[in-house]
Order: C-alpha cells, then sequence, then structure tokens
C-alpha cells in the first residue's frame, strides 16, 4: 500500500479533473461561486471574487482578521459549539457527547486525536453501527506535535476540540452537495460570512488504510475547516470503493472562535476568563497594539516549517518594529503564561479521563506539558497553582463538559503528587547539574538529561547564569524530547510461536464461556498433528487475557497445555494421543485447578472494582496474570499504596465477596455494550469483534472479558493481598490470591507464626518487636565490625519489651527486606550472623 502522501499525491489530478464527480460542485454553482487555478501552489479553488490565489496563507499572505473579522457574529468559544449543534441538529443531525480523549476503544491509538478517531475502527469497517446517523460531536483532542510552538505563535495548542459533522451510509444514501450546503449554511448564517469572504479548495486526503477528497474553508487566511469525504480503501491489489461511504468534517471550535471574535490570538477567544485570571495573578500586561503587529507575522516562528529560527525572529522584529531583544523580553513571558493555560486544559481533560503523567507512554507527553508549565512558574517565579488553573477551565467549559467539574477532586489530588516529584526531582539534581555544567553541554546531552532525569533546560540555564557559563537550548527542545522517547518505545521484542498448518480447519466452538463448572464434554477431532489436537468443540480454556490454560484429559490422554492460533484452540497432548481424525472423543478437564483460576480471574475484577473505588477513576487494569498459587493485578495510579490504603481494599474486595452477587456473563453487540456501560468496559485493553462478552458483577465492576468466571462473588471465599509494588511510573503491581489459595496462605503464616516464636524464644504478639531489635541489633553488630570497634555485652542485650497489633507476618517481612517464603530463613541467618560477630569481636 502507498503512503499516505503519495496516495494523494496520486489521486489529486484525478480527482481535479473530474470536479463534478468528486467535489459538491451543484451549490457551489448555485452560491455564483467559480472555480479557479491558484497561480501559487496551482491548486483548484472556488470564489466569488476576481482573486487569483487561493485562502491559503501560504499563497494569499494575508492574515487579516485580528481586530477586523469580517463575520458578522461574535460567538463565544462556548457558543460555537451550542449554535453548531442547534443549527445541524434542524437538519437532521443528533449531537451527541464527546468520547474520551484516552482512546480505550482502540488499540492503534493512544488518545483521540481527531473527531473521526472516535469511530474508528469499527463504525468506519462497518462492523458496529454509530451512535447516531448523521451525528455531530464536541471531540476534545490531543496532539503533542507543537508543544514548543505553544504560546509563542499565538495559535497552536496541544488539546483542542475538533467539531465533527458525521455520516456512516452506503453508496446510493450519499449525498455530497446536501452536507456540503449544510456545513457551507454555518459558514454564511452561523458565523455570518458572506460568499466574497470565504474560499473553498479542492484537496486530497488519507488516512488509515482509507482516502477519498475534501473541501477545506478559509477566509482572511484563516482555515475554519475540511470536509472529507472518505470514498475509498486501499488494498494490497489497489484501490477499491468502501461499502460505507464516510462523512469526515473537522472543524477546529478555537478557530471559530478565534475568527469571529478577532482577538489577538486564540488563546484569549479560547480561554479569555483564565487569560484575565493569569494576568492578574503574575502581573503580566498584554499590549494589545504590541499584539495585533506581531500575531499576524509570528506564524514566521512556527518551528516546524522555519529554517532558521534565529532569522525569523528578525524577520519578525523588523515587521512589529523592535529590535530582537527587546521582543523577546517583551513575549516570552507572554507565551509563557499562554502555555500554563493551554497545558493546564489539556492536563484536566486527559486526567479526568483517567490518563497519568508517567515516563512510559503517552504518560510521558502529559508529564513533559505538565513540567513545561511548572517550568515556566518557576522560572518567573509566578504565584500560580495549576489545580486552580484547571479549576477556572473546569468553571468555564462546565456547559459544555460537565464531567470536568466532577474530577476535580482527583486531577487535583495527581497533579499536587507530580508537583511533588518535580521539585523532589530539582533539588536531587541540583548537584549532577553543578557538575554538568564544568563541561560543555550539547543539545543531545540537553535531550538525553531531560529523558533520563527530568532535568529541564531552565534549571540548567539558571545554574550555568550563576557561573556566568552560556547554555543553547533549542527552540524544538521539547519536540527533540519527544521524537527521542518515542524511537526508545518503538524497540519490540519479537517471540517464538507454534505455528500449525490448519488449512481448512473451522473456527473452534468455545464451551467455557457459560459456566465456569462445565468440565466434561463430548466432540469430534478435526486434526491430530503429532502430539497437537484440534476438536470441533472444546471446554478446555487456552492461555489468553493473562489466564493460564486448563488442563485435564481427552479419552484417557493428558492434556499438558492449551492454545490459540487464530479462532481455532490446540491441545497440546503430554504424548501421541491414542485416538485419530474423525473419532468422538470425550474431554475431562481438571476441576481443581479450573476452580482455582476462575476464582483468580473474579477475584481479578473484585480486586480492580475495589482498587478504583477506593482511589478513584483514574485506575485501570494496565495488566494481570492469573496463576494456580497466585494472582496479580497491575492497576494505574500515581503513587505507591500505603498501608491503610491495602487494608481498605482488601475489606472492600471482601465485602463484595460477602454479599454473595451474581456475576453476569453474556455476548452483546459492541455498540450496545458501550452505550451500556461505557468505555470502562476495556480495563484489559481494546478487544476486537462485533460482539463482546460483558462480565458484570452488578452495580460494582463490568469487563469485556473472555476469561473463566464464577457465578457468584461468594464463590471467591476471601481474597488476601499477599503485597504491593510499584512496577514501573504509574502502574502498581497487586499480589493476592483467593479461594483455596488463600487458605493455604493463611494457614501457612499461622505455622511460620509459630516457627518464628520457637525460633525468637518470644510469644506471637512479641514477633514484631523482636525481630526490630534483631535487625538494629545485626546492623549495630557488623558496623562495629566494620570500624573493628568491640560491642558491649550491653549494646547487644535486648532491654525492653513491646505489645504489636496488625499483620505480624507483613511487619517482620518489611522489617527484614524479605519475602514470606524465606522469613523462617532469614530470621536464623541473622542469628547465626550476629553470633558469627560476637565470636569474632570476643562478646558473649
Amino acid at each position: 500500500m502507498l503512503p499516505d502522501k503519495e496516495i494523494k499525491k496520486k489521486f489529486r489530478p484525478i480527482f481535479w479533473k473530474n470536479p463534478e464527480k468528486y467535489y459538491p460542485t451543484e451549490v457551489l454553482k448555485s452560491e455564483c461561486f467559480s472555480r479557479k487555478i491558484c497561480l501559487s501552489c496551482k491548486k483548484p479553488f472556488w470564489t466569488t471574487t476576481d482573486r487569483t490565489v487561493c485562502g491559503d496563507p501560504a499563497c494569499s499572505k494575508e492574515f487579516e482578521f485580528i481586530g477586523k473579522s469580517p463575520a458578522k457574529k461574535q460567538l463565544s468559544y462556548i457558543e460555537v459549539w451550542t449554535e453548531f449543534a442547534k443549527m445541524f441538529k434542524k437538519f437532521g443531525y443528533t449531537p451527541i457527547k464527546r468520547y474520551p480523549v484516552v482512546a480505550r476503544w482502540n488499540a492503534t491509538m493512544e488518545y483521540t486525536n481527531a473527531s473521526i478517531a472516535a469511530f474508528q475502527p469499527y463504525v468506519i469497517s462497518g462492523e458496529i453501527k454509530p451512535p447516531a446517523n448523521p451525528l455531530v460531536i464536541p471531540q476534545f483532542c490531543l496532539r503533542f506535535g507543537d508543544v514548543d510552538n505553544v504560546g509563542i505563535t499565538g495559535s497552536h495548542n496541544t488539546g483542542f476540540v475538533m467539531i465533527g459533522q458525521h455520516m456512516f451510509v452506503p453508496p446510493e444514501k450519499w449525498n455530497q452537495n446536501e452536507v456540503f450546503r449544510h456545513i457551507h449554511t454555518w459558514v454564511n448564517k452561523g458565523i455570518g460570512l458572506p460568499n466574497n469572504e470565504v474560499t473553498y479548495h479542492e484537496d486530497a486526503w488519507a488516512g488509515g488504510g482509507n482516502f477519498g477528497c475534501c473541501m477545506e474553508f478559509f477566509s482572511r487566511g484563516c482555515e475554519l475547516g475540511n470536509q472529507v469525504y472518505m470514498l475509498y480503501e486501499q488494498t494490497n491489489g489497489g484501490h477499491k470503493e468502501l461499502n460505507i461511504k464516510v462523512l469526515d468534517m473537522g472543524m477546529g471550535q478555537e478557530r471559530n472562535a478565534w475568527f469571529t471574535q478577532g482577538t489577538n490570538t486564540m488563546y484569549d477567544a479560547t480561554f479569555p476568563t483564565i487569560i484575565e485570571k493569569l494576568k492578574a495573578k503574575t502581573g503580566i500586561k498584554i499590549d494589545s497594539n504590541l499584539m495585533k503587529k506581531y500575531v499576524p507575522y509570528s506564524g514566521l516562528l512556527n518551528l516546524d516549517e522555519t529554517k532558521n529560527i534565529g532569522v525569523a525572529w528578525k524577520t519578525v522584529a523588523g515587521k512589529v518594529g523592535m529590535g530582537v531583544s527587546e521582543l523577546k523580553k517583551t513575549m516570552l513571558p507572554i507565551s509563557a503564561l499562554y502555555s500554563v493555560a493551554e497545558h493546564s486544559r489539556s492536563l484536566l481533560v486527559a486526567l479526568s479521563d483517567s490518563a497519568l503523567p508517567s515516563n512510559v507512554g503517552g504518560g510521558y507527553n502529559l508529564r513533559m506539558i505538565l513540567r513545561r508549565a511548572l517550568s515556566f512558574i518557576n522560572k518567573y517565579d509566578w504565584n500560580v497553582s495549576l489545580s486552580d488553573v484547571c479549576e477556572w477551565h473546569a468553571a468555564y467549559l462546565k456547559k459544555i463538559f460537565p464531567e470536568l467539574s466532577e474530577n476535580l477532586s482527583e486531577v487535583n489530588d495527581i497533579l499536587e503528587v507530580e508537583k511533588r516529584k518535580y521539585t523532589e526531582t530539582k533539588k536531587r539534581n541540583k548537584q549532577m547539574i553543578s557538575q554538568i555544567i564544568k563541561k560543555d553541554v550539547s543539545e543531545s546531552k540537553l535531550v538525553e538529561l531531560y529523558d533520563s532525569h527530568g532535568i529541564t533546560p531552565d534549571q540548567i540555564t539558571e545554574e550555568a547564569n550563576k557561573e556566568n557559563k552560556k547554555i543553547v537550548v533549542p527552540e524544538n527542545f521539547y519536540a527533540k524530547v519527544a521524537e527521542r522517547h518515542e524511537k526508545a518505545e518503538q524497540k519490540t521484542q519479537t517471540k517464538k510461536e507454534t505455528h500449525l498448518d490448519l488449512k481448512g480447519i473451522p473456527d473452534t466452538e468455545p464451551l467455557y464461556f457459560e459456566h465456569y463448572d462445565f468440565t466434561d464434554f463430548k466432540a469430534i477431532a478435526l486434526k491430530v498433528i503429532d502430539k497437537h489436537v484440534v476438536l470441533d468443540k472444546t471446554a478446555f480454556y487456552p492461555t489468553s487475557g493473562g489466564q493460564i490454560h486448563d488442563k485435564g484429559k481427552i479419552t484417557g490422554n493428558e492434556v499438558v497445555d492449551v492454545f490459540k492460533q487464530g479462532s481455532v484452540i490446540i491441545h497440546a497432548m503430554k504424548d501421541i494421543p491414542s485416538f485419530k481424525r474423525g473419532d468422538i472423543v470425550r474431554g475431562k478437564i481438571d476441576i481443581e485447578r479450573r476452580v482455582q483460576l476462575a476464582q483468580h480471574h473474579t477475584g481479578t475484577h473484585i480486586l480492580n472494582g475495589s482498587a478504583k473505588q477506593l482511589l478513584g477513576n483514574h485506575v485501570w487494569q494496565a495488566g494481570a496474570a492469573k496463576f494456580l498459587d497466585k494472582a496479580r493485578l497491575d492497576i494505574t495510579h500515581y503513587e505507591q499504596l500505603t498501608d491503610e490504603e491495602v487494608k481498605k481494599i482488601e475489606e472492600i474486595a471482601n465485602n463484595v465477596i460477602k454479599q454473595n452477587l451474581p456475576v453476569y456473563k453474556s455476548f452483546m453487540p459492541r455498540g450496545i455494550a458501550e452505550a451500556m456501560f461505557g468505555f470502562t468496559i476495556y480495563q484489559g485493553g481494546a478487544v476486537p469483534g462485533k460482539k463482546l462478552r460483558i462480565v458484570d458483577v452488578k452495580g460494582f465492576d463490568t469487563e469485556a472479558c473472555g476469561g473463566t468466571h464464577l457465578n457468584l462473588t461468594g464463590e471467591c471465599k476471601v481474597l488476601k493481598i499477599l503485597k504491593t509494588n510499584k512496577v514501573q511510573d504509574g502502574i502498581i503491581r497487586i499480589e493476592f490470591v483467593c479461594g483455596n489459595a488463600a487458605y493455604k496462605q493463611i494457614e501457612q503464616q499461622g505455622t511460620l507464626l509459630k516457627e518464628l516464636s520457637k525460633i525468637l524464644n518470644c510469644k506471637e504478639e512479641e514477633i514484631v518487636f523482636r525481630t526490630e531489635e534483631l535487625f538494629l541489633k545485626w546492623k549495630k553488630a557488623r558496623k562495629s565490625l566494620k570500624k573493628n570497634k568491640a560491642l558491649t555485652a550491653k549494646e547487644l542485650e535486648l532491654t525492653s519489651k513491646k505489645k504489636f497489633s496488625g499483620d505480624i507476618v507483613g511487619k517482620t517481612c518489611e522489617i527484614l527486606r524479605t519475602q514470606p517464603e524465606h522469613l523462617s530463613k532469614t530470621v536464623k541467618r541473622f542469628l547465626e550472623d550476629i553470633t558469627a560477630v560476637k565470636k569474632k569481636l570476643n562478646i558473649k
């Protein structure tokens, strides 16, 4: 398949050769537009005037709406959406709520980056129906490619709302002229723009394996939107028409507000109340006359497009009528203020939608903009709290995004933890920086220091200035950081998999979905390949979803492994089986193993729901594994769990078990499942297919899951958390046991307490105290031996007594920094070590 850029290049001439077929020429002609070819870029455009170039500012050299917008209606940021939704509702479109900015439903995408992304891949492929058809949506999107441009150009964002006009219909219902008339009516009547103030450009669009033609619309150098007509699909053999024609009109809510108001920057139109409050807090004064001169040329400072940023600053300064140094001194603090406002809004939406800043994945970009905002606040010594700024944003956006106000408490907690980490990192790195600046600091070294240690350029330049040393920071620093991190994450590991020739073999019918205790069945052997067997149906669960496979027998032959190849389930036998292809066989599953695995899998759901209930909506399953002896659940959380939190999570989980709630399991269409339960069903990641199996612990936890599950929560018996630890930034691992495995753990701990009590020659309630004394005594002995000093008998004597409560084994393990299974050996080793030290130092 051709890259998107190449497919557009190939099909533009085809589309342009036959505009009546590919573009809404009927409406354009009825509105007195005529088709012309731009003298500059050579693209076709439509206008009612005698202009000879299109409306793209690269060709027209115009950017003339600031302070003098031609729009007859001046719309606030909120009104752009409410008025648009009102108008399109009359046209027959259904306004729907935005999708989360974290794209849990799409395995290929971290964040929603366009309005159409809300419906990829399943709606566009025709696998599921859209929530409404046609529809309009105010979709908040995140893109991190322009971080360095935010603030300085007056028009770049990391977060923005793309208002989408969408329709998904078969070819016979496709009416391109009608949907174009709707958007043209918005331009004419929604924002009050006369025809002579707008130009429409013919172009091509490609993305996600699909492509088609599109109409961009401009006025006075500002692109207001782009209506895409997704008509074709790329295939290995060329291209073919899509079974469903897709309308994908994307219009920036920020741009439309900015254009109609004609404010100095996009930020002044997008979040005006926030800008005013920040100006009051920081004391920054913004000269409106200066901004009117600066902003029309600020696009020259776009780091993605300029070849020499120094020359660009000179050009802009010349246009404004100031020296470069003077202009920078004025504009950089203003740019910082705009950046703090913009980054805070992106963080508010992302954190509200359960994203977390971290050092990996998409969380890396969130931490990057968060620390960029904090570095500006520190650099200019502003008394500004990001939590306060987020609260201002939530209040301003409440009419269209009320959910942001509901999640403020959780957002504030996350921001406070991130601020603390940032402050601690600064303190920790101060000594390192003092050593670094003694040498030449290259651009690559700056990027490495941020990526590896979180050291921002401002921290380095601040220390360098004290030493009168100049550090050159690249203008596109954060773009380079993101690029380095992205390359590092692209390294993947490959694993070997068994691959059998299954040509002509139909999908296996799984029998384990309805009842976990269905463990005896009959089936037909469809294929026998050495020690591998394929049946027409099976109750054997294959390793998947973090749950290990069943074991048992097929007609007396032992099954040692079960796995999937596509939709075929393969049974690995211990020996070559006694039956052959076509035989009717009987399968019997190890019931004890099945029950234990089902207890651990249902327990995983209960534990996940318990953690979310206590810690907040940012908690998602980041991974899980269910074994016989124990299970583990990885959750997203911003800091290590406290003992009290672990205790409460365990209490909530066991309360759910005691309630003996029903565990409902059913298959339903994806669209219905999402409508009923939302996107929280994708706890283990995106799940493919038109239908989803939903496991629902009513009113507590609902997930799309294909594992074996109990019928009642009470069948878990008991859940016990063994330990928790941070496995990576933003991910906490919880190891636990359920059912019989939990009873075994409790029994082992009882035995262990008796053994420790005997070793330490004390009562069970005194174990923790005696262990703590033992540990301190051991440290003193080792330290004294190292210094070649003799310890007095008094120093080695155990003198005090203390009572204890709580988890004795857990506390003892914590003191001795060991695992429960190694506890007795560790205590014995410590006692032996102390005896040896005393002997060496001649102490009785």
